[in-house]
């Protein structure tokens, strides 16, 4: 019987589906740091995370049964990937089953952005009617630069094409779909895009893609849109561009440290930020959770 522990909270159906399985011996226990996860990790055959467990150099160290490690979403900041290499785990994701929650919260940001949808609830809240300030321009026929064109990528720009945008990315492959999308050079996506949108990994490469030098390069009164990883954008070039007026609006669903410490970029009156919710939907996790099963049991059964 392969052991199983649940690091992080997977949707209950997919919990009780993983339970009946008899090859299996599950056990959840969350909320767990570093010391206490090096003290639990070494019984067990796999090991499933979501976001907030980091699978970090030592943890993977001290997991002297462990083959698998599963992450419940797409991302895989969070786990130490030439640790896990080194020992021979094997570290699997699944990239399919958030796409649609991701791609309609980014949207979401890009409504709320434009519209100035933050400015509005809260004022309301204060009991304010500040209909005349918070003006705002529509998506139509603006044009949306989207920078990396996987899943996710693509799924905002089907619904932006839907909204009547027009649609450029960048990516460092070939973008392969029947969508109206012209790719185009990192250097033209931010010279001609409206509203940008980030869609890729966190890597060396990638770390502060959107930088001063992005920036400078941009339209005035750009859009900016982040719900992949908080590092891709420098936060502090963020928050010049937004003082100066480069960037007219961000909608941010993560930081470059979370929970973040400095709140000094999401207190400016033009940021929309979310707390890394983007996969944070019933039917997303409901799919993230029966994908891995569907790993645990190709892997042993």
């Amino acid at each position: 019987m392969k052991k199983i522990l649940i690091c992080d909270a997977l949707h209950p159906d997919a919990l009780d589906e993983l339970n009946s399985l008899s090859e299996f011996d599950v056990t959840l226990k969350t909320g767990m740091d570093e010391s206490e996860l090096m003290k639990t990790i070494p019984e067990y055959n796999a090991a499933v995370v979501r976001s907030a467990t980091k699978m970090t150099e030592n943890v993977i160290k001290a997991a002297s049964n462990l083959e698998l490690i599963i992450r419940a979403g797409i991302g895989l900041d969070n786990i130490d990937l030439d640790a896990a290499e080194e020992k021979g785990i094997e570290v699997r994701n699944t990239p399919t089953a958030t796409t649609i929650s991701v791609a309609e919260h980014t949207f979401g940001l890009m409504l709320g952005a434009v519209r100035q949808h933050g400015r509005g609830n809260l004022s309301m809240k204060e009991h304010k009617w500040e209909k005349k300030a918070l003006k705002g321009t529509e998506l139509y026929g603006k044009t949306l630069g989207i920078i990396g064109s996987g899943r996710i990528g693509l799924a905002v720009a089907e619904r932006a094409i839907a909204f009547g945008m027009k649609v450029i990315a960048f990516d460092i492959i070939d973008i392969q779909t029947d969508l109206d999308i012209e790719q185009v050079s990192f250097e033209d996506l931010l010279q001609q895009a409206d509203i940008i949108s980030l869609h890729l990994p966190l890597t060396e490469k990638t770390s502060h893609i959107i930088s001063d030098d992005a920036f400078s390069k941009m339209k005035d009164g750009v859009v900016i849109v982040n719900a992949a990883r908080g590092g891709v954008v420098d936060e502090k070039a963020l928050l010049k561009a937004l003082e100066k007026g480069k960037v007219r609006a961000a909608a941010m669903d993560v930081c470059e440290t979370e929970p973040p410490e400095n709140f000094e970029l999401i207190d400016h009156p033009n940021v929309l930020a979310t707390p890394h919710i983007g996969a944070a939907c019933a039917e997303g996790q409901r799919r993230a959770g029966f994908e891995v099963i569907k790993i645990l049991k190709e892997t042993y059964l």
